[in-house]
């Protein structure tokens, strides 16, 4: 507790051990799954024809960043919380934290192990949501899973859906651009009508619609080069929400709530007004079917979370202190694992305490259903 506020960080992450798919997957899948190999003296991920080493950024919380090594010897090297419920609670505790809301480490909306081979990736995603809910019995109150689902498929998507609530899970993960490489003619926006079952579906079943960031990459060879990425992906998530809102899916769902996860908040006080002023230009000769401006939707229904971001707090009062919710991302190396509690003090120290008690843990609370 931090002054008698409950502290929930949302979005932190899981990093499961390959094997899991083999163990879970439907027998005649089992053989296709991934395996660790032993090559000397470090292990590599075998799987479709390619080996590839593990890296530690994972699983690097609390490491000192000059200390930081890329390549892990083993699957199970850096934070055992990543793969272990038990220890993960141990770290919480010492972090003070109350609570977290778990990703897959595939960055949403996919497995970090990924085939094009969809029947496949359905069956692992499958998988994985069984070993994250799994992961997750060791404290419900405490731990919060959110699942994964096939986005190709609609109907595949609505029945996981409903499977993810039976389990336990609290929200759903998806690319936050609907894109094929496999097959691009069949990329549609998501305010598609196609996707409107789904909406619906998730509407009804209280599910959050999460979309993390780091899904694809900024342009052609960056994805070699990390900090790159990092420093700009962020500000890419704005394509999402401007298609949740104008694509007039929140209008048409007003009870469906979408997650920007990992994303930061500040350049959010930009986007708000400029996508209003974008609407006042606009809305006639494009013919918009929006009866209230976007901030209207992004106020009532869009939430983001972040992990360093004293721009963002300063400009609360645009982004608005319900949308924003604090995030520690452990175990990976960005966490502010184990000084959450500084990190929480030196954002929050102008705000009040009814803000505060929002943004580091109410807003999650209420969308959780903790």
């Amino acid at each position: 507790m931090l002054n008698g506020m409950r502290i929930i960080s949302a979005d932190d992450h899981v990093n499961p051990p390959p094997t899991i798919y083999a163990e879970r997957v439907p027998k005649q899948w089992r053989d296709r799954m991934p395996q660790v190999v032993r090559r000397g003296e470090q292990d590599f991920l075998a799987f479709e024809g390619t080996e590839k080493p593990f890296f530690l950024l994972d699983g690097a919380a609390g490491v000192d960043a000059r200390d930081v090594t890329l390549l892990a010897k083993t699957k199970l090297d850096g934070r055992r919380g990543g793969w272990d419920p038990e220890a993960r609670l141990v770290d919480m505790d010492f972090d003070h934290v109350d609570a977290q809301v778990l990703f897959g480490s595939g960055s949403g909306g996919g497995v970090a192990i990924r085939t094009l081979q969809r029947p496949m990736q359905q069956v692992m995603m499958a998988a994985y949501n069984d070993w994250l809910a799994e992961h997750c019995s060791a404290s419900p109150t405490r731990l919060v899973g959110i699942g994964e689902l096939p986005i190709w498929d609609i109907d595949a998507s609505i029945a996981e859906a409903k499977r993810c609530v039976k389990l336990g899970l609290r929200g759903v993960a998806i690319p936050p651009i609907a894109a094929f490489p496999e097959s691009p003619a069949e990329d549609k926006p998501y305010f598609h009508p196609s996707y409107d079952p789904l909406w619906a579906v998730l509407s009804d079943l209280n599910l959050g619609v999460h979309m993390h960031l780091g899904t694809r990459a900024l342009g052609r060879g960056l994805e070699e080069h990390l900090m790159i990425s990092i420093a700009v992906n962020k500000s890419a998530m704005c394509e999402p929400i401007a298609v949740f809102i104008f694509g007039g899916i929140l209008q048409r769902f007003p009870n469906l709530k979408l997650v920007s996860v990992e994303s930061g908040v500040g350049w959010m006080a930009f986007l708000l007004p400029w996508m209003d002023n974008t609407f006042d230009r606009h809305r006639y000769h494009t013919k918009s079917k929006l009866t209230e401006k976007p901030s209207f939707y992004f106020h009532r229904q869009v939430l983001g979370t972040f992990i360093e971001d004293e721009m963002g707090i300063r400009n609360r009062d645009i982004i608005g202190v319900d949308n924003i919710m604090w995030s520690s991302d452990y175990p990976h190396i960005n966490s502010s694992w184990p000084e959450s509690r500084s990190y929480i003090e030196r954002h929050f120290c102008d705000c009040s305490d009814d803000e505060k008690r929002k943004m580091v843990g109410g807003n999650a609370a209420k969308l959780y259903g903790l």
